[in-house]
């Protein structure tokens, strides 16, 4: 199949290429996170609303990204990704600033639905369009920067959040308008358009409602299911709607046409396995960053601002550990490579278990175990991420890319589904029994990560003709 992709001279593109497709993921993937810190003052905002509603300022916007990834994605390769990529970004600008300025709680939770509609639109365009526009010789490299900084911006969200809800929550917002504005410009001048101009133009309108249904329910289920109960019956029906709605996707992609995901795709065993080691790798993370900052919150009583700089020292080994996996990669496979960051990551939650103690002791309890497993973070998500994607065809790439990353928003919603369980065991003994759930993870993590391929068993298959 032809594609219409334009490539970039390295020496003179690669680096503001890099800006502008990096830099906005960076703030959608930042939103994840840095609202978390800011929980206790939008209670105080709003007094008179309860948990389970001010909860949908978080979990509303997890259950609409990962809904909409794929869908969205296909959505960019079929009418141009720049096009895609920049309606996501002004849409998410715009919406930050309407959840900085909500007068209520309703308007803020809809603001946030809107804030995940555009970040699920520019995220897999950005990453589709470094796959499309960069050279073979610098593909790699380029998804290694951006899943870095993906994964920095995952871990820096509680120091961002801290810093920013010492001035008020509305700023944890109202910082993505200026940067927004920025990445807008320089995205305008910066970034070629690419497109998957052979691609079948009708796409497949009830396939893309029937995945935005079933993983959004999904995502419903995972985030609602420790609050509300398992059996609640809210919950129950989310349930049964995602197996349904997940079974009848599955049915009409082996049979369309034109499918909203190419089984072929699924077919090939490094970019399988490197969506299993996604969901895995994400969920740990995720679990094991919300156990670190509530035992920082609730343990040793640290303030937002003091749990942000306690977490920064982590995510600042992530880029240097991406580097090194970069080196690493000539020698080793990525998935020597991924197996050998999530075991990282395993360990410094064993050791966070085995030193932290009721009383705190940062620098010999906390410390140690956290750098450890951002050294670990470095070197997996990066190296899982390109495994999965570098080579992607382009005519598929924001399609591919978004599966991806709708593996790793799962996993997300999966790891922070799990702590709070672990955790509703109540005391010290919840944050342990959490711990050790995460470590656990990261073990099945490396085992998963250990079938990835390298790049060029991942590319062959998928350059043929989708299955009809």
């Amino acid at each position: 199949m032809e594609q219409h992709s334009q490539a970039v001279r390295p020496a003179t593109r690669f680096a503001p290429l890099l800006v502008a497709l990096a830099g906005a993921p960076f703030i959608a993937s930042l939103d994840l996170f840095v609202v978390n810190i800011a929980f206790g003052e939008l209670a105080s905002s709003f007094p008179d609303s309860s948990l389970g509603a001010l909860s949908w300022v978080l979990s509303g916007y997890a259950v609409v990204y990962a809904a909409l990834l794929v869908p969205l994605g296909r959505w960019a390769d079929r009418i141009g990704r720049k096009r895609g990529f920049l309606t996501g970004l002004a849409l998410f600008t715009v919406a930050s600033a309407a959840c900085a300025l909500s007068p209520t709680l309703e308007f803020l939770v809809a603001a946030r639905l809107l804030q995940a509609v555009g970040a699920a639109a520019l995220t897999p365009a950005s990453l589709g369009l470094l796959v499309a526009t960069l050279p073979a010789d610098r593909r790699a490299a380029g998804v290694r920067v951006w899943a870095a900084t993906g994964a920095a911006a995952a871990a820096l969200g509680p120091v961002v959040g801290g810093l920013l809800v010492e001035l008020s929550w509305r700023w944890v917002f109202l910082v993505n308008v200026p940067i927004g504005v920025a990445l807008l410009m320089w995205s305008l001048r910066t970034v070629p358009e690419s497109r998957d101009v052979e691609g079948i133009r009708d796409g497949d309108l009830p396939g893309a409602a029937l995945l935005a249904a079933g993983v959004g329910a999904a995502a419903f289920v995972l985030v609602e299911g420790p609050e509300r109960g398992w059996t609640e019956s809210w919950v129950t029906t989310a349930g049964a709607v995602a197996v349904v709605a997940l079974g009848l996707f599955v049915r009409r992609i082996r049979s369309h046409r034109a499918p909203l995901v190419d089984p072929a795709l699924l077919r090939v065993p490094g970019f399988a396995w490197s969506n299993v080691a996604a969901v895995s790798f994400s969920a740990t993370f995720a679990g094991g960053l919300l156990a670190t900052v509530l035992w920082l919150q609730q343990v040793w009583s640290y303030s937002a601002l003091h749990t942000g700089l306690a977490i920064a020292p982590g995510p600042l080994l992530v880029p240097v550990f991406a580097a090194a996996g970069q080196v690493l990669a000539r020698r080793l496979s990525p998935g020597t490579i991924a197996a050998a960051g999530s075991a990282l990551w395993g360990a410094g939650a064993l050791l966070i278990l085995a030193t932290a103690t009721v009383e705190p002791n940062y620098a010999t309890g906390l410390l140690p175990g956290w750098l450890l497993a951002g050294a670990g973070v470095g070197l997996a998500l990066p190296t899982i991420l390109a495994a999965a994607t570098a080579v992607l065809p382009p005519a598929q790439a924001a399609t591919g890319s978004a599966v991806v990353n709708a593996a790793r928003q799962i996993g997300t919603v999966l790891g922070v589904a799990a702590t709070v369980t672990a955790l509703s065991a109540g005391g010290i003994a919840g944050f342990h029994r959490a711990w050790w759930v995460v470590a656990a993870i990261a073990v099945l993590t490396a085992v998963a990560a250990l079938r990835i391929t390298s790049p060029a068993a991942v590319s062959a298959p998928i350059d043929q003709e989708p299955v009809r």
